[in-house]
């Protein structure tokens, strides 16, 4: 075989073999899985039938493979329905949604959580709203089963969370028994709790971490920080939402350094404050799944890049 042609080029071959390579060797760091998590502060008709700030929130929602959407408010459904009509008409990628009923103790205010979700790579397995009686949170959470074909982890489970302020630490030390709950019905402890916490200024301190489980259970692990700042706003700087996972096998299953705050004001180089403030006072934060392929990539890593190495020689 002539890896150099006669005037001292490389071969064809031995350039599309390192293409090849560099392709192999590159996939880890853009095949990640994105999980979303956003309030979008009363999301009703009115604030849907907005084109701008609805194309603005499809743009955030069609980064995402799975994206959790916190205090919505839909009795019929209908923003629900507008919110998937927008994001389809991208075209790429088709979103279906698995929402909760309208949850909240006074009857004139109820919000939805709803998941909007990409088909091509995560369906939903099962879900349950969990309840008590009497109610132990101002929404209960509802728990979905989600199974990707694509990521590290196969099956896992999400529980969104939206706590009412005043009583955000017994909300929080709270998700432990639905932890317990789902975790049992599902033979499943890959478990996920995402959404506006209110875990900290003043709803949540260093002292009354002491008294919540998923602080004192070495189990869990709160991937955004204490110092984490998720709102808008200038005058704040409080890390009300947060990304808890449950396990080793789910810890190792997600990117490093991935969990953070999606400034899209700045992603999206919008040019006015208001833009951004319309939609919410908070910013959604995300998460990045390994996909299945980089777990095998990472073991094979050492080999295919001694074999660039040998064909770069040669170049």
């Amino acid at each position: 075989m002539r890896w150099r042609s006669s005037c001292g080029s490389p071969s064809p071959l031995l350039l599309l073999l390192l293409s090849f390579l560099t392709l192999l060797v590159g996939r880890e760091t853009v095949s990640g899985f994105r999980i979303c998590s956003y309030n979008v502060e009363k999301l009703n008709m009115e604030k849907a039938s907005n084109y701008k700030l609805v194309n603005t929130l499809a743009r955030v929602v069609f980064r995402c493979d799975i994206c959790l959407l916190q205090d919505v408010v839909d009795p019929d459904g209908k923003v629900e329905k507008k919110l998937l009509s927008t994001i389809n008409r991208f075209g790429n990628y088709v979103y279906k949604s698995v929402s909760s009923k309208g949850l909240g103790r006074s009857a004139g205010d109820k919000r939805n959580f709803v998941f909007l979700y990409r088909t091509e790579t995560v369906t939903v397995v099962d879900k349950h709203q969990y309840e008590t009686k009497p109610p132990t949170f101002a929404r209960e959470p509802l728990a979905v089963q989600f199974q990707s074909r694509t990521t590290l982890i196969k099956d896992f489970i999400l529980v969104p969370v939206h706590t009412d302020p005043p009583h955000a630490v017994q909300e929080i030390d709270r998700l432990y028994d639905v932890f317990q709950k789902v975790s049992e019905k599902w033979k499943n402890k890959n478990v996920m709790f995402l959404g506006d916490f209110q875990a900290a200024c003043a709803h949540m301190t260093r002292i009354n971490k002491k008294k919540i489980r998923l602080f004192t259970n070495s189990n869990f692990t709160w991937l955004i920080g204490d110092k984490v700042d998720t709102t808008v706003s200038e005058d704040t700087n409080c890390a009300y939402d947060r990304i808890v996972v449950h396990g080793k096998s789910f810890l190792k299953a997600v990117v490093p350094m991935s969990a953070k705050v999606f400034d899209f004001k700045k992603e999206m180089y919008l040019t006015k404050s208001k833009q951004v403030r319309d939609l919410s006072d908070h910013y959604p934060v995300e998460v990045e799944l390994r996909a299945k392929s980089s777990a095998l990539l990472l073991k094979a890593t050492p080999f295919l890049i001694l074999l660039m190495a040998f064909v770069q020689f040669f170049l």
